[in-house]
C-alpha cells in the first residue's frame, strides 16, 4: 500500500459575489480590465466588478432621464413661391342709397353757427355724401380758413395750386379751375380752402367799402352752381366777410347745433344777424331748420333745449321772419365715435363705416332735407 502523502491543496471555491461600498455585487465570469491610454496589454489592470456595475447603473439612469429628440424632417419645397405683388390702395366708395328727388334748380344751403365745435363741418361733409349717395349732384364749398372740410374729404390743401382763396383774391381765376371731384363719387364736388383765407378780409378791404366783396362768391360761382342739385356751404364760426359771402350766395340756412343752453343762446344772436342780412344784401334768405348734433336724447337738458327750439319756431309761424317755416330736422345725429374717426381717413362716415349709427342718421337726414319744402 502506497502511503505517500497527497500534498495538493484543496481548491477553494470561487466566490460568486464581491463586497463593495454599495453592497455585494455579482462577479462577472471574466475579469474586467481597464487599459490606460497608450498602455500595452501587459499594463492592463483588473477593475473591481463593483465599479463596473456602478458605471453601468449610472449610464442607464442618464439614458432614461434624457429622452432622445427626434429631428424634424425639413419640408420638401419643389419651387420657391413667387413674391406677392403689392396691393394697390382701394379708393373709398360711397354706398348706394335710395334715390331722392332732384330739385328744379340748385338748392344753395349755408351751414352756419357762430359757436365752434357743434358739428357744422361734420354735417356738411356727411349730409353732402348722403345726398350724393342718393343720386344727387352735390357741390361743397369750404369757406373756413381751417380747411377742415377739405381735409375731411381726403384733400391736402398744401398740395393744391388753386383754392377758394385764389377765387376770391384773383379776378382771373374761375370756379371751374378750382373745383375738385371727391374720390369715390363723381357726383360729389368741392371748392377747397387753405389757411390763406384768414387774410382775405384785409386784402379785399377796398371792395368791402363798395359792397362788391360781399357778393364775390355768388357772382363767381354762378355758372358752376348750375351743374349741381345741391350746394352746401361750410361757413366759418364767425360773422366776418367769409360768412357774409356764404350767406349772400345761399338761399337757405341750416343751423347745426348741440342741445346745450349756450348753443341755444348763440342761435338767437345768429338769427338776428340773418334777419339783418335778409333786409340788406340777400332778401330771399330763409332758415330751413336746425340739425341736432352729438345728441343724447336720454338727458333732461337735451329734451328741454329741443322743446325751446321747437317753441321758438312755432311762435314765428305765419310771420315774415326768415325762420317762419323752419323745423327741427329728424332724426337728430347721435353721438358716434365713427363720426370722429372718419375725417382722419379723409372720408365721409358713409364710406368709412356705412353700418354705423352716424352713417344711418345722416342718410335719414338727407331724406328729410331733400323732401322738405324750401322756404
Amino acid at each position: 500500500m502506497d502511503h505517500t502523502t497527497n500534498t495538493t491543496q484543496p481548491t477553494t471555491p470561487k466566490p460568486e459575489t464581491e463586497s463593495g461600498p454599495f453592497g455585494d455585487v455579482p462577479l462577472p465570469e471574466e475579469p474586467v480590465v481597464v487599459k490606460a491610454p497608450n498602455a500595452d496589454d501587459e499594463d492592463l489592470v483588473p477593475m473591481p466588478a463593483w465599479v463596473e456595475q456602478q458605471r453601468r447603473e449610472q449610464a442607464e439612469e442618464v439614458e432614461a432621464a434624457e429622452p432622445v429628440e427626434e429631428k424634424a424632417e425639413a419640408p420638401i419645397i419643389d419651387e420657391e413661391p413667387a413674391p406677392a405683388e403689392p396691393e394697390e390702395p382701394q379708393t373709398p366708395t360711397l354706398p348706394t342709397l335710395a334715390e331722392l328727388p332732384a330739385p328744379r334748380e340748385a338748392r344753395r344751403i349755408a351751414l352756419i353757427n357762430q359757436k365752434g365745435g357743434v358739428g357744422k363741418t361734420t354735417t356738411t361733409v356727411n349730409l353732402g355724401a348722403a345726398l350724393a349717395a342718393s343720386g344727387l349732384r352735390v357741390l361743397m364749398i369750404d369757406l373756413d380758413p381751417q380747411a377742415h372740410l377739405t381735409l375731411s374729404l381726403g384733400i391736402d390743401p398744401e398740395e393744391l395750386d388753386l383754392t377758394i382763396y385764389d377765387l376770391l383774391a384773383d379776378s382771373s381765376v374761375s370756379a371751374a379751375e378750382i373745383v375738385r371731384t371727391v374720390d369715390g363719387c363723381d357726383r360729389l364736388g368741392v371748392l377747397p380752402a387753405d389757411t390763406n383765407l384768414a387774410g382775405i378780409e384785409s386784402e379785399l378791404a377796398e371792395q368791402v367799402k363798395t359792397g362788391l366783396a360781399q357778393a364775390l362768391l355768388r357772382n363767381k360761382c354762378a355758372e358752376l352752381i348750375k351743374q349741381f342739385d345741391y350746394v352746401l356751404i361750410d361757413c366759418p364760426p364767425s360773422l366776418g366777410l367769409l360768412t357774409i359771402n356764404g350767406l349772400t350766395c345761399a338761399d337757405e340756412i341750416v343751423v347745426p347745433m348741440q342741445a346745450h343752453f349756450l348753443a341755444l343762446q348763440g342761435m338767437g344772436k345768429l338769427f338776428e344777424t340773418i334777419n339783418m342780412i335778409r333786409q340788406g344784401i340777400n332778401p330771399s334768405l330763409t332758415v330751413s331748420g336746425v340739425v341736432l348734433c352729438m345728441h343724447e336724447a336720454n338727458t333732461i337738458l337735451a329734451s328741454d333745449v329741443v322743446a325751446d327750439v321747437e317753441g321758438f319756431f312755432a311762435e314765428a309761424k305765419g310771420t315774415a321772419l326768415p325762420w317762419a317755416d323752419a323745423v327741427v330736422y329728424q332724426p337728430p345725429i347721435r353721438r358716434n365715435i365713427k363720426l370722429a374717426e372718419a375725417p382722419s381717413f379723409g372720408q365721409s362716415v358713409l364710406t368709412y363705416a356705412a353700418d354705423s349709427n352716424g352713417a344711418k342718421d345722416y342718410a335719414k337726414l338727407a331724406k328729410s332735407v331733400a323732401t322738405a319744402t324750401a322756404g
